[in-house]
């Protein structure tokens, strides 16, 4: 287990806050129980926020049929929808949510080359509402793998998380279980599959990512 480079800058910030708080606390008050009970505050929460830049690493078993888990979390939706953005036709849609407890290093579902990447600005809706996946911010990303076949991922910004970090690029090649990117305190990915895809999750699994096939197809 790792620490992710997206969490450096951010823990070292932490770091400095709390000993600049602990220390004025022990300036004003000496070792007293007020001075103890903001070193244990300040402690449990750097602990959160290291814990939250953890990066696993994990050997992901290759599969050209199957779609693998881009995130660790719980499945909220599945769903056919039409996808207006890029495939613009029914899909089916699988959609994890991760809480601030979960890993939130996500990974390419599948092998292939990126045909389609954009950001999207928007709100910070809580993540569990429908409404999230096209009005919240967002980055969609579009992958064909060598069949012509098409999924595309959606990282979608939750109420707390406010920064959405992808490393797609357009015309390029990535791996199944690549690191794709990283949503910063919590949100939700959203994958839109060929309507025949034999999905073999259920709305309330626990899945992990690169770990569990959410579909073959």
């Amino acid at each position: 287990m790792t620490i992710h480079k997206e969490g450096y800058k951010i823990i070292l910030v932490a770091t400095l806050i709390f000993a600049a708080v602990n220390g004025v606390s022990y300036f004003l008050t000496g070792n007293g129980l007020l001075t103890q009970i903001i070193f244990g505050v300040s402690a449990v929460l750097l602990f959160l926020v290291v814990n939250f830049f953890r990066s696993p690493s994990r050997i992901c078993p290759k599969d050209e049929k199957a779609i693998i888990t881009p995130a660790d979390g719980e499945v909220v939706v599945i769903e056919e929808v039409d996808e207006p953005e890029f495939l613009k036709q029914r899909c089916m849609q699988v959609s994890i949510f991760m809480s601030p407890l979960n890993v939130h290093v996500n990974w390419f579902p599948m092998a292939g080359l990126v045909k389609y990447v954009r950001h999207h600005k928007g709100r910070f809706m809580g993540a569990y509402l429908p409404k999230s996946s096209t009005e919240n911010e967002r980055t969609t990303v579009v992958i064909e793998n060598d069949k012509g076949q098409q999924i595309l991922v959606r990282q979608v910004a939750g109420a707390v998380a406010r920064r959405i970090v992808c490393y797609a690029k357009e015309n390029t090649n990535v791996e199944q279980g690549q690191q794709m990117g990283f949503i910063k305190f919590g949100s939700r990915l959203d994958l839109y599959l060929p309507l025949d895809s034999d999905v073999k999750v259920k709305i309330g699994d626990k899945v992990q990512g690169t770990q569990t096939t959410i579909a073959t197809i």
